[in-house]
């Protein structure tokens, strides 16, 4: 026979199930990012095509995700937090598929790449590659941690990978015009480039959630730097 305390315990089981899975898809995507930049920087094809057959691995992740927060929903009829972690978890892995499609096509453009073995990626899309890999791993540390300033911290730096971002666009545009021989290539560098600042973006919206998971403040859009000023005659 079962105590009032078992369908309770059962339930926190499952949700730290739910994140120990959301770790494994981050570990995924994280990896998929990587192994996407080194096939680029190694015009490695076959490192390429590893890295988009492997994008099934994240959108099963992302299925089974979703089916086990809906039924906790279902079964256990989670309130007020509880809640509010199950619906992040849903948004996140969303996310993390998407990430997945960010390393699909920086793969897609090592591809492309390999027939230029001359063409050296920029030093800012490297950084940029560990900047956003690092930014992932540290959202998802935060999210399972419940850890709302490690969250903000990750919000910061997304401003750096912006200014690489800019920086690897510049530079590009600046050789394209020298010599039209480095268009095609220059092009798909500058592809790697949004790319790996989308992988950012997508990282900075785990943290978001956790910030509104952990504090109930929203900080999309710089939402807390737009509250009206005090009255001066005040």
């Amino acid at each position: 026979m079962s105590t009032p305390l078992e369908p309770h315990r059962h339930f926190h089981e499952e949700l730290s199930h739910l994140k120990q899975r959301l770790l494994a898809a981050s570990a995924e995507a994280e990896e998929a990012v990587g192994n996407a930049v080194e096939a680029l920087l190694l015009r490695d094809r076959t490192k390429a095509q590893e890295v988009i057959r492997g994008d099934r691995t994240i959108n099963t992740l992302e299925s089974s995700i979703e089916e086990q927060a809906f039924q906790l929903i279902a079964l256990h009829q989670p309130m007020a937090r509880d809640l509010r972690l199950i619906f992040a978890a849903v948004r996140i892995v969303g996310d993390l598929e998407r990430v997945g499609d960010h390393a699909v096509n920086i793969a897609q453009s090592a591809e492309q790449l390999v027939s230029y073995p001359h063409i050296v990626p920029q030093p800012e899309i490297v950084e940029m590659a560990r900047l956003s890999r690092q930014m992932l791993s540290d959202a998802l540390s935060a999210f399972v941690r419940g850890d709302a300033p490690l969250a903000r911290a990750v919000c910061r730096r997304d401003d750096a990978v912006d200014s690489l971002n800019d920086s690897v666009f510049r530079i590009l545009l600046t050789h394209m015009m020298e010599d039209q021989r480095v268009i095609k290539p220059g092009m798909e560098l500058i592809l790697v480039s949004r790319n790996l600042e989308r992988v950012a973006d997508l990282a900075t919206n785990v943290a978001e959630d956790v910030v509104f998971l952990e504090e109930g403040k929203t900080i999309k859009h710089h939402a807390e730097d737009e509250r009206p000023a005090p009255d001066a005659a005040s």
